[in-house]
């Protein structure tokens, strides 16, 4: 058999011409794709605006930015994320607080969230998690007694809903990111989705070198950057787009898969989806038992063909992070925890049922064959 992939884009005919018609055209930037693809999205979501980026990273900078939060602005975002949700705040030399996680979804706990706001404090950066919706509930009821902007880092969980409402209608604005392992694809790129007006016309005008709407092409408003989307990437993202529910239902498939296997075994702990929310899945990422030494089991499903990884590594405990703030372990004992016991096991929509039968019949002889040595 095949070595089974860790990830993998759902691309097709149709995805190929699209790109192939842009690439005929001539216009390969700055063109009618990325429009197209931005009044998609916003209708897809549910909101009014849609601005197309380079990558989930810069559309958030662009909304740290946009949000005013600069130096000295704290803003609570969970250390269980991938770096670049903490990055896009200190580009701007805002100031990260981080939050603990619940234990189930994993989550930003919102009684720590409200535990840590401080008269610095400006922003909350909230992440749904693996494709599982934050509680937008708590999250929002505190920023509004507490009167916080909210960015909803949202790039792993397209197609999410809470409580029957998308995720990305939630906060100040969101941001989705489509790199090869996401729910759909366009290369590089992201989206942010907002209902303010102001918000989406400075996004606009920060992706594009701080241009004017109205300006000259040589005259410049602001201090922007380069963070448009090109016109291959938004054709992809056109055509990915009109398929999208069906990769959601074929991912949805694969996790069931996947869940109905492992919940016979007491040594994991297959992923929790609350009831009222919809899981946009992103990854498959499984919890071992305290114990179990997950780098090890990493590297013995490497030995036998299984790619997995461990998903996340705390960003307060990252070289560079620790070196800016001084932050260490000890300070967020559930994340502390739960970030050693992780494992993303491969996952994309095209996964057929023995490929997960290997992965779980694989996994359970490494992990038992250490259970074994451990007793």
């Amino acid at each position: 058999m095949e070595k089974i992939p860790m990830s993998a884009p759902d691309l097709d005919e149709s995805d190929i011409q699209a790109v192939l018609e842009v690439l005929k055209s001539g216009r390969l930037a700055l063109g009618p794709k990325a429009k197209e693809f931005e009044e998609l999205m916003a209708d897809y979501i549910g909101v009014k605006y849609a601005v197309a980026v380079s990558s989930g990273t810069a559309g958030l900078h662009i909304l740290v930015r946009a949000l005013g939060i600069g130096p000295g602005d704290e803003v609570l975002v969970p250390s269980f994320t991938f770096a670049a949700t903490v990055n896009a705040i200190l580009f701007e030399k805002g100031i990260p607080v981080f939050v603990d996680i619940e234990p189930e979804t994993y989550n930003l706990d919102p009684d720590d969230l409200e535990r840590k706001i401080t008269k610095k404090t400006k922003a909350i950066m909230a992440v749904d998690i693996f494709g599982h919706p934050a509680e937008w509930d708590r999250i929002l009821e505190i920023a509004d007694k507490y009167n916080l902007k909210i960015i909803d880092d949202s790039c792993e969980a397209l197609g999410a809903e809470y409580k029957g409402k998308k995720i990305g209608q939630f906060g100040d604005a969101a941001c989705f990111a489509f790199y090869p392992n996401k729910q759909m694809t366009t290369g590089e790129g992201g989206i942010i989705v907002t209902n303010n007006y102001e918000i989406a016309k400075l996004a606009r005008s920060l992706r594009n070198q701080g241009r004017g709407e109205m300006s000259a092409w040589l005259e410049h408003e602001r201090l922007g950057y380069n963070y448009r989307m090109d016109e291959m990437s938004a054709a992809l993202g056109v055509s990915q787009l009109r398929r999208i529910e069906t990769f959601l239902e074929k991912r949805e498939k694969v996790a069931r898969m996947y869940t109905e296997r492992l919940k016979k075994f007491s040594w994991v702990r297959p992923p929790v989806v609350k009831p009222y929310v919809r899981m946009s899945w992103f990854v498959y990422v499984i919890t071992l038992q305290d114990g179990l030494d997950r780098d090890e089991i990493i590297k013995e499903l490497e030995k036998e063909g299984i790619p997995a990884r461990g998903y996340f590594s705390p960003i307060h405990l990252q070289p560079y992070i620790k070196e800016m703030f001084g932050t260490k372990e000890g300070m967020l004992p559930i994340t502390e925890n739960i970030s050693k016991r992780t494992l993303a096991l491969p996952f994309h929509n095209n996964m057929r049922e023995e490929e997960v039968e290997e992965v779980v019949s694989t996994l359970a002889k490494v992990v038992e064959r250490k259970i074994n040595m451990l007793l």
